[in-house]
């Protein structure tokens, strides 16, 4: 084992692979600890193949002497558990911030321990045919988590053991997140309700209620109010001339959002960048607008305006013309794609074309004329969210199919309820949480007295034409149905 010998300080590949190793070598930290202040003796070290050898644990000594590792692979070896002894007790530094690939298929694991989140990098992870029997809903907080095998594994849970067969990373990570109800979709949101009531009564009668009250954090409520019972609806109206430009639109507000704690409005952006990269396919297919109620003046227009009429605000810059900002945005592409020595442009600008040759362009107009959405590219600091919104105003348009629109927005909504809870659940700076209400007024709930799972709201926005005639009506009673294994739907 001892036959690395010293310090390797530019070696970038290792391949021990297939032999017989009982242990990890003394210098790549052995099973035991490595000094905390020794320099590491693999600084390069990228990639290390561990795969056909008898190794029964790992040490912490690893991460320190290969800080840079970006791929271990231990397929084929007989580790119990894991990451197990891999990471260090917390210190300073996160261990192993660059490791974005970890297979460990073939081995004796039988605890996945939920200590895996504290992988800030992991892209990849393999564990098919070990001895698992659950696993950790800490996955879903695996940051960058695309793919993981988990199949060959006899899970308890028998909905997510076919889950893991046949369904793609991102579902079974939300059916973690969610809590992993191990329920078919037949039990309808009606049932849970009264599920929900019967068990709110046992608690009472019992006086113990924590197995319930864990139970009903877990599930997502979001209560859906009518048109018909809300006394001020808020109404979009669609001029003629958009269906040539972008025609599609959904709109719905969402009321009890908690932007306020720590992280949580850093969270929701990130989200909502998230979306766009992914089911909006880089804005291509729709794009998602939020705003915050309360600085929406309503009733509002989906119209069109040419591009040297159409003013608008945009987030963090001055009122500019849409065709000034476009072509600041195409130099500001131009100049970033040139420093980074990129064949193509990046990020924002991979979606300014898709206004090319339109003489009009899309925009959402407030009660007072002014422009607070300009998609696909803007939304307007006018309703731009705060730390201290509650209310939201959601909009989704696109030029491809009004059914994306209502799949991206049950998505939003699912995603802004996940959040909800999390920020919840995890009451993040909450000292700083009463000072922050005493500072914006008696607006909120005292900290104190929050309900554990207070459900959103989701209020129902009508979509009509110029003569008032209905075109949509989101959230409808199909609406929300792709989500509903995650979701709790009151209607």
């Amino acid at each position: 084992g001892a036959g690395l010998g010293g310090p390797l300080p530019a070696l970038r590949l290792l391949d021990l692979s297939g032999n017989g190793l009982e242990a990890l070598p003394a210098a790549l930290g052995g099973t035991g600890d490595s000094a905390e202040d020794a320099a590491p003796a693999f600084p390069q070290l990228r990639s290390l193949n561990l795969t056909g050898n008898r190794l029964r644990e790992l040490g912490p000594g690893l991460a320190r002497s290969a800080p840079q590792l970006q791929e271990l692979l231990l397929s084929g070896n007989r580790l119990r558990a894991l990451p197990g002894g891999l990471l260090p007790p917390a210190g300073p530094a996160a261990p192993f911030p660059l490791l974005s690939r970890l297979d460990a298929a073939d081995n004796e694991v039988a605890e996945l321990g939920a200590d895996i989140a504290a992988l800030p990098a992991l892209k990849s992870l393999d564990v098919a045919n070990n001895q698992l029997r659950e696993l950790p809903s800490a996955l879903a907080d695996c940051p960058r988590l695309k793919e993981a095998n988990f199949r060959g594994n006899q899970l308890r849970d028998k909905r997510l053991e076919k889950m893991v067969n046949g369904c793609q990373t991102k579902a079974i990570l939300e059916y973690l997140r969610a809590g992993g109800r191990g329920k078919g979709k037949a039990e309808s949101a009606r049932e849970e309700v009264r599920k929900k009531k019967r068990e709110k009564q046992q608690k009472k009668d019992s006086g113990d209620g924590e197995q319930d009250e864990v139970e009903e954090a877990s599930r997502l409520l979001v209560k859906v109010l009518h048109v018909s019972e809300n006394p001020a609806p808020l109404v979009v109206k669609v001029s003629l001339g958009i269906k040539d430009v972008r025609p599609f639109i959904v709109c719905c507000v969402l009321k009890g959002v908690n932007l306020k704690p720590g992280n949580a409005l850093r969270r929701f952006l990130s989200m909502q960048t998230k979306l766009h990269e992914d089911i909006c396919e880089r804005r291509t297919a729709a794009t998602i607008a939020t705003h915050d109620l309360q600085l929406v003046k309503a009733p509002l227009t989906y119209d069109v305006q040419p591009p040297d009429e159409l003013k608008i605000i945009p987030l963090g810059r001055k009122e500019i013309k849409a065709k000034d900002l476009l072509r600041q945005l195409h130099l500001e592409a131009e100049e970033q794609r040139k420093q980074k020595k990129r064949q193509n442009v990046s990020g924002l600008h991979k979606y300014l074309q898709l206004l090319d040759g339109k003489d009009n362009y899309p925009c959402l107009v407030d009660a007072e004329g002014a422009v607070i959405s300009f998609p696909p590219i803007t939304n307007s600091e006018k309703t731009k969210i705060r730390k201290d919104t509650r209310d939201l105003f959601l909009e989704v348009t696109s030029d491809t199919s009004l059914q994306i629109c209502k799949d991206v927005m049950d998505t939003l909504i699912l995603k802004i309820a996940e959040l909800n809870r999390f920020t919840l659940e995890n009451k993040e700076g909450s000292g700083s949480d009463t000072e922050l209400d005493a500072l914006c007024g008696p607006g909120s709930l005292d900290p104190g007295q929050e309900p554990r799972n207070l459900p959103l709201v989701v209020e129902q926005v009508r979509v009509v034409d110029t003569d008032g005639n209905l075109k949509v009506l989101y959230p409808s009673k199909t609406d929300l149905a792709t989500v509903s294994s995650l979701l709790t739907v009151i209607r």
